[in-house]
């Protein structure tokens, strides 16, 4: 039975909601991605957390926002202390988003599931979370991306106990992650590490050194992920677990300086290092896990020198980190490391496209609400064309970047479950780029016109919109600026052949149109997906500077394609399901916009008011409304 359309003018602001049952879209995004069953266990899930972020966490986060976390670096004695202090509100948060299962149900059964539910999960949960605070959803996050690490890549089993930490069901056993990755030197030209790592025993027998699972080579030639180390909080109180110490062949002590090191108290720090004699650049990198704590009860030799003092993301505390002989365990194979790091990069670059989508998602809500209760000139604001057309075009770009980002995570997830399907594995490869670089830059743009929505209180720290605009000002940041992305892109064309499953992939979404509206969205789609084809020809036979050049375009491309091609089959699927034209709306509005020449000047009012109710408040359109071509 379908919902009456969404009534913004009984809500104040965007916070006390559910956001899980706010968010239509995707509830029907998460319904189609969830494999076999499990989008039926999951909703009641989503639906607890969706209202648990809406209210205590988005409060909480508010406050976390102007009492940060805070560094103590010695004790009353003088004696190194390493000790981040969080506000009450912080570690609320936490027991709350880590009791939800966001990171232990995508690795460990579920006390009423015989299997885990998958990372799709963990994503989706992420989604709601950055309505409410982005920087806990990095945090939540390098958790989960350094458990994806161990439990592909330390096949000896060493760290084990680390692995169960991560992945802890009860929020008292949980351990967190962290990624240091960016040294002063290098930034994203990670090949120019200069931590070394030291045997602390002379080498010896390397039968515990574990192979990288097949198939992760080719991870090795993905771009460098810049200040991709935005790992996560650890709550204080957890910080000092102790854990078992691994096999004396696989201890060194680490020496060098990280520079951007989020979450840097965490007790389970994947870090790359290079040990003697290893060859120079990324194949010399080996990975290491450096705990906080030692197995007995010690603190780790290593100095935190201060905490950035950011923009944003408040919640997640970033640092400077130094090793100092400071303790380190190597993981799986020597030299291998960066091939495993870019597991976790993967993951990171996924998560960070689900979060710009929960900004984006929380900016169309607080501005739809402020529109129906902001009188001017005798009559709320959002019954002027203008104001109808922008709420209009938000919406549709929460639901393109929405359909991008989930598929990109649905696809990230099926890899992870059959690591051997070099299918899914190439086109994940591209569309991890393309989705976190494309959804962050219409994460900025959103955010920053939804603080001109609310007039001069957008600008203001007390409301929410001034917050979301400084976080999504990471989004373009952490694991990957754009150039480095588009770069990337390059590679995977190059080196995988990505493009050879993307273009079959998308004529497949617009095989799927048969609604006569739909055919004539897919035939310029289609058109589109021929230019695509042969731009990536042309930069095919480029020289590497032209090549180059051109990245950027070629990304935003792929995402404008694919997002129409995916758009077009959701349109579809919900005609023919629940003989519902909205989706077709959105559709033909992201197609006539990014490829159509009028910039829709010539439009006039009639549509953005005739479409207003069904794309912005979800109202139902007969699908009579699409009898004229589009």
């Amino acid at each position: 039975m379908s919902e009456p359309p969404f009534d913004y003018g009984r809500y104040e602001e965007g916070r006390h909601v559910n956001y899980w049952r706010l968010n239509r879209p995707l509830r029907r995004e998460a319904r189609r991605a969830y494999p076999d069953a499990a989008f039926a266990w999951a909703e009641p899930k989503l639906d607890a957390f969706g209202a648990a972020v809406g209210d205590t966490i988005a409060d909480n986060a508010d406050v976390v926002d102007e009492h940060g976390p805070e560094l103590r670096t010695h004790d009353r004695d003088g004696e190194s202390a390493n000790e981040v202090r969080y506000h009450p509100a912080q570690l609320e948060n936490e027991r709350l988003v880590y009791g939800s299962g966001i990171v232990a149900d995508a690795f460990r059964p579920p006390p009423d599931r015989e299997k885990p539910v998958g990372l799709l999960h963990t994503l989706t949960l992420q989604l709601l979370l950055a309505y409410a605070d982005t920087g806990l959803v990095c945090a939540q996050s390098m958790t989960a991306g350094a458990a994806l690490v161990l439990e592909n890549h330390d096949e000896a089993g060493h760290y084990g106990a680390y692995l169960e930490g991560l992945t802890a069901r009860a929020y008292d056993d949980v351990i967190e992650g962290a990624m240091f990755l960016t040294e002063r030197q290098g930034g994203s030209d990670v090949g120019a590490i200069e931590t070394v790592a030291e045997p602390r025993s002379p080498p010896g027998d390397s039968d515990d050194a574990t192979e990288a699972p097949p198939g992760d080579s080719d991870d090795a030639t993905e771009a460098p992920p810049g200040d991709s180390d935005d790992a996560t909080e650890a709550p204080p109180e957890n910080s000092g677990d102790a854990t078992e110490a691994p096999p004396e062949s696989r201890i060194y002590e680490l020496t060098g300086t990280k520079w951007f090191c989020s979450n840097v108290d965490a007790q389970a720090t994947l870090a790359l290092a290079r040990r003697p004699e290893a060859p120079a650049g990324t194949a010399g990198l080996s990975m290491f896990l450096v705990p906080h704590v030692l197995p007995d009860g010690t603190l780790n030799d290593q100095r935190y020198r201060r905490l950035k003092d950011k923009l944003g993301t408040t919640s997640v505390p970033t640092g400077e980190v130094e090793f100092d002989g400071t303790t380190a365990y190597l993981v799986g194979e020597p030299e291998r490391g960066f091939a495993y790091m870019t597991t976790m990069l993967n993951w990171e670059r996924v998560t960070n496209a689900v979060g710009a989508v929960g900004i984006v998602g929380r900016c169309l809500l607080e501005s739809a609400i402020h529109a129906a209760n902001r009188e001017a000139f005798g009559r709320p604001i959002a019954e002027f064309p203008l104001m109808r057309r922008d709420l209009l075009e938000m919406a549709v770009d929460h639901e393109a970047i929405l359909a991008f980002a989930m598929e990109t995570a649905r696809r990230f997830d099926r890899y992870e479950r059959d690591r051997d399907d070099r299918e899914a594995f190439r086109l994940m490869r591209l569309l991890v780029p393309v989705s976190k670089h494309c959804t962050a830059q219409v994460a900025l743009e959103t955010t920053s016109y939804a603080m001109e929505i609310r007039g001069g209180n957008g600008y203001v720290n007390e409301f929410v919109t001034s917050r979301l605009s400084r976080d999504a000002h990471a989004l373009p940041i952490w694991e990957g600026t754009s150039n480095v992305l588009a770069l990337d892109v390059l590679r995977a064309i190059e080196r995988e052949d990505a493009h050879e499953v993307l273009f079959p992939f998308v004529r497949a979404h617009l095989d799927a149109a048969s609604h006569p509206h739909l055919v004539a969205l897919a035939e310029t789609v289609r058109g589109e997906l021929e230019g695509l084809e042969e731009a990536i020809a042309a930069l095919s036979t480029a020289t590497e500077a032209d090549a180059q050049h051109g990245a950027k375009e070629l990304t935003e491309y792929v995402f404008e394609v694919v997002t129409g091609a995916l758009l077009i089959e959701r349109a579809q699927h919900e005609l023919g399901r629940d003989h519902d034209a909205r989706k077709a709306i959105v559709a033909e509005r992201f197609v006539r916009r990014t490829f159509g020449d009028d910039r829709g000047i010539a439009d006039g009012a009639g549509s953005a008011m005739e479409q207003f109710d069904a794309v912005v408040r979800y109202d139902r359109l007969d699908p009579a409304a699409l009898d004229h071509p589009a």
